[in-house]
């Protein structure tokens, strides 16, 4: 093995870029940790959010058992080859989320435990990402990536802004923190220096050096480097054809056709497709050490969003939710696949003895169980191993538990990054279980 050493700030450059690398056997000092100027071979941990709105098919979001041996509901089925990754955890609640027992109500706060301010205000409270974000993602490129797949809603709903559906990410109690939707420019902010558009591509550009980085390492990590480079190719392209597609989503237009030219650089209209650039995104930011915090709305609470890939073209998704059918089913399927399609790929990547994936812990999550606004009990699944420090394959119910705040499970998490708070939201107690 080369005895090539650089340090985790060390990037692929080409005009107007940089890209970050992936963890290499022949990069020892690649991580270095928030508030320190140590550095070890280990990479970091990382924490991811995916949300989805409106909650699951009452009868098919369950888990039982441990480890391999678990049983997982219809809904959750995609998450099979992951059981001995998971926790399921069940009977958690935010108790400020029941008063308006509305969707703004219950999704504003949802990874805060914060009071909101109804009356068409802005007041919530400053999010777990966040908070983790403004210590722990201080190291990286991007402090934290916050991504969306539906725009968000500026009105007014039953007395609460229609912003708190839209964003689950706060930079501060009055601050959403801005949610980009457009791929494109997400993948310019992870690698271009100034998050614009340019003519050549983001790996043209850095062949060079990266050539000349191949010259020095390992064979092993020469291969994993065709493989990564490989991967951001692949995701250019596919952004580059995003909305050359026809298929609609959400709310329908008057015409039948647009009567302009569709931008290129616009969201993509194939909802299947925009997801899945995004949590490609995700893997490419975690995998380069790019940023190690990421929340991914994968479409607001009260959604409009329709699925035309899956034939459910005939009614919005907050209206589906409300029918325990075999297309909402079909819907809430959908959403768990893109969290299996990431796990996938994280697990993919070989972190010296871990894989990305167990270096990461991905918790998943709605703002009520189901579509009757029941948010007494939320839905919450995480994936990943937190460097270690998670023990998984387990399913924990709180239901009839004494201290069953969504905040005790924020601050046990924000233990495993080296955060250690007194309390947060509405709780001064962890999950002793976590």
């Amino acid at each position: 093995m080369s005895s090539f050493l650089t340090t985790r700030r060390t990037m692929l450059r080409g005009l107007g870029v940089s890209m970050a690398l992936p963890w290499m056997e022949s990069l020892r000092v690649w991580g270095q940790e928030a508030g320190t100027t140590a550095v070890t071979g280990d990479a970091p941990t990382r924490f991811a959010v995916l949300f989805s709105g409106n909650g699951f098919h009452k009868d098919h979001w369950w888990a039982r058992g441990a480890g391999k041996e678990m049983e997982l509901g219809r809904v959750l089925e995609p998450l099979n080859p992951y059981r001995e990754k998971m926790l399921f955890i069940q009977g958690l609640y935010n108790e400020e989320a029941l008063k308006g027992n509305i969707h703004s109500s219950q999704t504003g706060n949802l990874l805060s435990g914060a009071p909101l301010e109804a009356g068409g205000g802005i007041r919530s409270g400053t999010s777990i990402d966040q908070v983790l974000a403004q210590q722990y993602g201080q190291t990286t490129k991007v402090p934290s990536l916050v991504l969306g797949c539906e725009k968000a809603n500026p009105s007014v709903h039953k007395n609460y802004s229609m912003l708190y559906s839209s964003h689950i990410s706060w930079s501060s109690p009055t601050t959403p923190t801005p949610l980009e939707v457009f791929p494109s420019l997400a993948f310019d902010r992870l690698f271009r220096d100034e998050a614009t558009k340019a003519d050549k591509s983001v790996l043209d550009a850095v062949l060079e050096d990266a050539n000349d980085l191949r010259r020095k390492i390992s064979a092993r990590d020469q291969q994993k480097l065709d493989e990564y480079l490989s991967s951001v190719r692949e995701v250019e392209q596919r952004i580059s054809r995003a909305g050359q597609r026809g298929e609609y989503q959400g709310w329908r237009p008057a015409l039948d056709k647009p009567n302009i030219p569709r931008p290129a650089d616009g969201i993509p209209q194939d909802i299947a497709e925009h997801m899945r650039l995004m949590c490609d995104i995700l893997v490419l930011a975690f995998q380069t050490d790019a940023t190690r915090i990421c929340t991914l709305k994968l479409n607001n609470d009260h959604s409009s969003l329709r699925f035309p890939n899956l034939g459910v073209d005939y009614m919005i998704h907050h209206l589906l939710s409300h029918q325990e059918s075999e297309d909402w089913l079909k819907v809430n399927r959908f959403f768990i696949e893109q969290l299996a399609y990431i796990a996938q790929k994280l697990d993919a990547v070989q972190e010296g003895e871990r894989t990305a994936l167990d270096n990461s812990a991905i918790m998943y999550c709605s703002s009520m169980l189901t579509g009757s606004h029941d948010a007494t009990k939320l839905p919450v699944v995480i994936l990943g191993r937190a460097g270690g420090k998670l023990e998984t394959g387990r399913v924990l119910d709180y239901l009839d538990k004494p201290n069953r705040k969504m905040c005790s499970l924020y601050l046990s998490l924000m233990d495993k990054f080296g955060i250690q708070k007194s309390e947060f939201g509405d709780s001064k107690e962890r999950l002793s279980e976590v």
